[in-house]
């Protein structure tokens, strides 16, 4: 798997032991099925890009530092849901935070351009994490990539989550995403840890199309 980044030196373990051919199926899977869906979702991706660019200043694309697996930095690719300049606002609005933990989520963020919040909803600014997925930096299941401010909180139990494949779904985002708490949410990545095959993976990808139709939990 191609790795990239920075290390960072924290203590990760998983406590388990998977087949061998385990991480080589589901990189397969990740270059076969998400290469695929790259491919199919670019033009949806090239038509957000330019909605983007007829609403609010800046570009439409936007890469943004995550921690992967083992702690290893990368830039994880999105559309711009946010007006130019946002993350500058962040202390402004801090108090508006709906999250429990070490998470910074607002419903209605006031720093969403026009078409933000229906890309949220949608999940359409997560499309070009596809790229990252075909790249090695993450897969199409796993943990979500959190940023490092929010790592420098974890606890041991939290921690574990970085010990396999950064994901662009999870069991997470079928269970009902912002509307768990951070520790449900770091329970449900534990048990991905302890859980995943590469059957699995496939069962939770075809889990999350109805969930993403719904919007469970996405803003």
């Amino acid at each position: 798997m191609r790795a990239r980044g920075v290390q960072v030196a924290v203590p990760i373990s998983a406590e388990r032991d998977v087949p061998t051919a385990w991480p080589y199926a589901k990189r397969a899977i990740d270059l076969l099925l998400g290469g695929s869906l790259l491919i199919l979702s670019a033009p949806l991706i090239a038509v957000a890009a330019v909605a983007i660019v007829a609403v609010t200043a800046g570009t439409p694309f936007y890469t943004q530092e995550r921690v992967g697996m083992n702690g290893r930095r990368f830039k994880m690719y999105k559309l711009r849901t946010m007006v130019d300049g946002a993350h500058a606002m962040r202390d402004e609005i801090e108090h508006l935070n709906e999250c429990d933990g070490p998470v910074f989520k607002i419903r209605n963020d006031p720093r969403l351009h026009p078409l933000g919040r229906f890309l949220r909803r949608s999940s359409i600014d997560e499309l070009p994490n596809l790229l990252n997925v075909v790249l090695g930096d993450m897969s199409l299941v796993g943990p979500r990539p959190a940023l490092p401010s929010e790592v420098e909180h974890y606890d041991a139990f939290a921690m574990r989550r970085l010990s396999v494949p950064q994901g662009l779904t999870c069991l997470w985002q079928i269970n009902g995403r912002s509307h768990v708490s951070f520790e449900e949410w770091m329970q449900l990545d534990n048990r991905y840890v302890d859980t995943w095959t590469p059957l699995s993976d496939l069962a939770i990808v075809a889990k999350t199309i109805p969930a993403v139709l719904r919007k469970d939990g996405a803003h």
